[in-house]
């Protein structure tokens, strides 16, 4: 009786995950033609901004979908310097580049534990340990696309599925334009063309190489740098190295 009972547990946790599959191939090939009114991520922060307000101020939700070729391919090259310069080569994910930032991840929560263990003595809150992704433009994409913000190795194993499936539906220029279209440029700030108007008060499509170099170093942390874009002496060394990669790089 208990095993009958446990079988069925099994078989329908089996059906719902297949069926959850399904629904992301389907709603994935979707987007060969529909463009994603919204992306899983800027639902979650659109609830935050609600119930907590907007933590730096500012004007109200911005985004505007605008197609490819009404973006600069400055930004689509600062962006690809920045972020990932194999986007265009690689399948989806760059295993080795996971592998580095995993090692690296190791050693800073190490170095933060110690550093904890110190706070501790003087009476000081414990800092957090600074943790570095190895995602690719896609896996980037496929996280903030579908799923929760939650850091779970199954999460992770979503995430590779989806990008997976992004890359085998999906053609490099599609993706690279659903992402330039959705990715977070600051607080309600999302989208090329909504960060070019709230930044330089210019179209997307009219972005000179030093402003995209500029866009394209905030993407690790727009919350963080929205408040420093002319200011931050990190980003304006940052910009310079990115303007110099962005010769090579090479959009879809």
């Amino acid at each position: 009786m208990i095993l009958r009972a446990s079988l069925r547990w099994l078989i329908c946790l089996l059906l719902a995950w297949v069926a959850l599959e399904l629904f992301f191939v389907v709603r994935i090939a979707l987007m060969a033609w529909i463009d994603p009114q919204s992306t899983t991520f800027q639902r979650s922060e659109a609830w935050q901004i609600a119930v907590h307000g907007r933590a730096n101020g500012g004007k109200a939700w911005q985004q505007d979908w605008v197609p490819y070729e009404r973006i600069a391919d400055n930004l689509k090259r600062a962006v690809i310097a920045s972020e990932d310069s194999d986007f265009i080569r690689h399948t989806g994910v760059e295993w080795d580049a996971i592998e580095k930032a995993y090692r690296r991840n190791e050693k800073a929560e190490a170095l933060a534990a110690r550093r904890a263990a110190q706070s501790i003595v003087e009476g000081k809150p414990p800092p957090a340990p600074k943790l570095r992704g190895g995602s690719t433009i896609t896996q980037q994409l496929a996280k903030n696309l579908l799923l929760s913000g939650e850091r779970t190795m199954l999460r992770k194993g979503q995430e590779l599925v989806l990008t997976t499936l992004l890359e085998l539906l999906l053609d490099k220029r599609r993706i690279f334009e659903i992402y330039l279209n959705n990715v977070e440029w600051g607080e309600g700030v999302f989208g090329a063309e909504a960060a070019a108007q709230h930044y330089f008060g210019k179209p997307a499509a009219r972005l000179n190489a030093a402003e995209a170099a500029r866009l394209a170093v905030m993407l690790p942390s727009p919350k963080f740098f929205e408040r420093r874009i002319m200011s931050s002496a990190y980003l304006s060394s940052r910009c310079a190295t990115i303007m110099a990669r962005m010769r090579a790089a090479d959009p879809p």
